[in-house]
């Protein structure tokens, strides 16, 4: 029986976290590089998830995988960064978090290059670096795994799920400039309670972003957390699906692209990267390969 990667789920999200994106360097180096990462990851304290590119060059298809659009909005931009390979890895000890990460780069190497590393932190309760609340509406158990995991397929895809990842860059300063009733109308929640504003304009982030407002209804499950590096400061948006539609439907409305409306979050942030993976299922505690004929 096939298992989801439990790090998918697991609530609330860990207190530290390091982000790693891989770009593909050797194919034939890929089966060593694999076998090395089916004993690194166990899906808990590291979430592993494939680009297209890299199922490609295994051979393989994932059905409803597919690469980051750069999608230019009304005015905003979005821009596509996407990788062969990311690797979320949780803990609590940024030491150990490193030594972690140190461990994957050599067990992939020279098959995938690290090209990227960002680390993430829970902020207060989940809060991002606004103050706000982060991913209020997400739905919980039942519906969490309902909106997150595959429900069914073919062998080796039951348990797996669609990550959607963009690194978004806060302008802390001007956000902190605004008047409170102005940061309220970009969210759409009062900062003070967290209540939703039932008079928020339309181009309020909640507005944007309602999950049951879609045809279909475009639920996913977010575990965003915040980040730094040096002066520069931001969200690093995570949301898992049973497919990738829920998320980019959700983009495109942000984007203006629905009715030429974008949402007000882009006046105070703006994505700089950009990418899809597909996150295998577990069997047997190891990474269900399977779908791409591998174990």
């Amino acid at each position: 029986m096939s298992h989801y990667q439990p790090g998918i789920l697991a609530t609330p999200v860990p207190p530290l976290a390091r982000h790693m994106f891989f770009a593909l360097e050797s194919v034939a180096a890929l089966p060593a590089a694999l076998d090395k990462l089916m004993q690194l990851v166990d899906g808990k304290s590291a979430v592993v998830g494939f680009g297209e590119s890299l199922v490609k060059a295994l051979d393989g298809h994932i059905e409803g995988l597919r690469s980051f659009p750069a999608l230019a909005g009304v005015g905003v931009d979005n821009p596509s960064t996407q990788q062969a390979l990311w690797c979320w890895l949780h803990g609590t000890d940024r030491g150990e978090l490193l030594n972690r990460s140190h461990a994957f780069e050599a067990a992939l190497a020279p098959a995938l290059r690290l090209v990227q590393v960002t680390e993430g932190f829970r902020h207060r309760d989940g809060h991002d670096l606004t103050g706000y609340e982060d991913g209020t509406e997400n739905p919980r158990d039942e519906a969490a795994a309902a909106a997150a995991l595959v429900g069914a397929g073919v062998e080796g895809t039951v348990g797996g799920s669609f990550a959607a990842l963009q690194q978004w860059q806060h302008d802390l300063k001007g956000f902190r400039a605004m008047p409170s009733h102005e940061t309220d109308d970009i969210m759409g929640r009062r900062l003070s309670d967290n209540e939703e504003l039932d008079d928020a304009p339309i181009s309020a982030h909640v507005k944007r972003t309602a999950q049951e407002s879609f045809a279909p209804e475009a639920f996913v499950v977010r575990r965003s957390m915040p980040w730094i590096e040096g002066d520069r400061a931001g969200l690093m948006f995570l949301a898992f699906g049973f497919s990738l539609d829920a998320f980019e439907v959700q983009l495109r409305r942000m984007s203006g692209l629905e009715d030429g409306i974008t949402d007000g979050l882009y006046r105070i942030s703006r994505p700089i990267t950009g990418g899809y993976y597909w996150c295998p299922p577990l069997k047997d505690g190891h990474l269900d390969l399977r779908a791409l004929r591998i174990g």
